[in-house]
């Protein structure tokens, strides 16, 4: 076959291809057609395979579906974080991301099999229909949840402002099942706690990065300054996955006057960006002490590295998870979403995240909550927990710094799972925040070295 018929034939595969997946390969085209001849080769195979299994398989193939698991699977091969979103679970992202949703207002999970109140939001539907912790919700309407998912539950609890739902559910006690009738609401998805440990100490918890996150951020710190003076603020990032960017930048920004914030750099040069500070008319004299551990991700890693590199803070806790690339969400024309990593991020100072992580300038190992049973033959390094991080996931990237971390290709270890929420009433957690807090031995060690700090400013 000569080279340019060849050209129209792979042409017209990859036409068919975007049409049949919903034009998700047509954002590219103009790639494809400059690529080698071996690209050109991998492309016919493709369609010929694709062909052999339409015509020859056992039960008759839905073409699309088969193209969109042969996408997830290239996707799949590039790296932890690459992923192709169905219409659903894109939205599902979008409303993550924003702040809030409607619905009843209950945070939810499967357990033993049954769909459960792990709790009401306070000032929801659900909370003012009396709905508590441990609650099994056996109906949706008319609909057993035995045989939903927990998406499917999220996506029939949710729906318009003002719309109605019905729900039946079991209590511990309670005879017979009850039905309670809800008219959704918008229910706010908050990012930051806040609290005062003690006079002039206060504590800020990010629990990740949403569209509202630095307002809320700045609405907590200036409540906190009416309680007096500040004398030393400690910024809780631990077990902080991330989110967006750009509210990243800006809470890194509320205690950085000038300079680099952090940079992307990505293969093409629209990947490259710089984000800088900007000069802001409030300035904050008072010590700054940001707690990470190994949860604390992306977004999270991008504060602590930025404020370690302009010696805005003392960063307190233990190494990070060390994921330092960016994702770039590419919405596709059938509805889903095209998530893929296109750059790293790098601090101040030039320092890649990826695969390496911030290393606190206090290292304080983080408590194993119910660590097992030492082995009496086993050594002292058997017995540290083990925490997962970016470098041990598959098909990992390198820090584009040095040469590449070597790719851990086995499987991670049962025993590195998370284990499941516990069910805990609103009382139950109260205690636990007020034990939890006396054991707390990062968060005691940034308010003594808070205290000191004080102590050592007045000499």
């Amino acid at each position: 076959m000569k080279s340019s018929t060849k050209r129209s034939v792979i042409k017209n595969i990859v036409v068919s291809l975007c049409l049949a997946s919903g034009s998700l390969l047509a954002w590219n085209y103009s790639t494809v057609t400059a690529t080698t001849q071996d690209t050109y080769e991998s492309l016919e195979s493709f369609s010929k395979v694709l062909n052999l299994v339409q015509e020859n398989y056992v039960e008759e193939v839905d073409s699309q579906k088969a193209i969109e698991g042969a996408i997830k699977g290239m996707l799949n091969s590039l790296d932890p974080h690459s992923s192709y979103m169905k219409p659903d679970d894109f939205k599902e992202l979008q409303v993550e991301t924003q702040g809030s949703f409607t619905g009843i207002g209950i945070e939810i999970t499967m357990k033993d099999n049954i769909l459960t109140v792990v709790s009401p939001i306070e000032g929801t539907p659900a909370f003012a229909k009396g709905l508590k912790a441990g609650d099994k919700i056996v109906k949706i309407g008319d609909e057993q949840t035995q045989d939903l998912s927990l998406m499917e539950a999220v996506k029939r609890l949710r729906g318009p402002k003002g719309s109605e739902v019905t729900i039946s559910i079991h209590r511990k006690g309670w005879p017979d099942l009850k039905e309670i009738t809800l008219i959704r609401d918008i229910i706010p998805i908050h990012s930051v706690k806040s609290k005062l440990l003690e006079p002039g100490y206060p504590y800020i918890r990010i629990i990740n990065f949403q569209a509202q996150t630095t307002p809320d951020f700045k609405k907590a710190l200036a409540d906190l300054e009416k309680t007096g003076k500040i004398k030393g603020l400690i910024v809780d990032l631990r077990n902080n996955p991330g989110g967006l960017l750009d509210q990243s930048v800006k809470i890194a920004d509320i205690f950085i006057d000038d300079g680099v914030i952090v940079s992307t750099k990505g293969r093409i040069k629209e990947q490259n960006s710089v984000f800088y500070a900007r000069d802001n008319s409030t300035k904050y004299k008072f010590p700054l002490v940001v707690l990470v551990n190994e949860g604390s991700a992306s977004a999270s890693e991008i504060v602590a590295g930025a404020l370690q590199d302009h010696k805005k803070a003392v960063i307190i806790g233990a190494q990070t998870f060390g994921k330092g690339s960016v994702q770039t969400i590419i919405p596709m024309d059938n509805g889903a979403g095209l998530r893929l990593t296109t750059a790293r991020y790098y601090t101040p100072s030039g320092r890649s995240i990826q695969a390496t992580g911030i290393t606190p300038d206090i290292v304080i190992a983080s408590a194993v909550s119910a660590a097992p049973e030492a082995d009496e033959k086993s050594d002292e390094q058997d017995k540290k927990p083990k925490y997962l991080r970016e470098k041990d996931l598959k098909h990992h990237i390198g820090n584009g710094l040095k040469k590449d971390v070597p790719q851990n290709e086995e499987e991670q270890p049962k025993s590195e799972k998370k284990p499941k929420p516990q069910v805990k009433t609103p009382e139950s957690k109260e205690k636990a925040e007020i034990e939890d807090m006396s054991k707390d031995q990062q968060l005691n060690t940034a308010l003594n070295l808070l205290k000191g700090l004080n102590v050592f400013g007045k000499k």
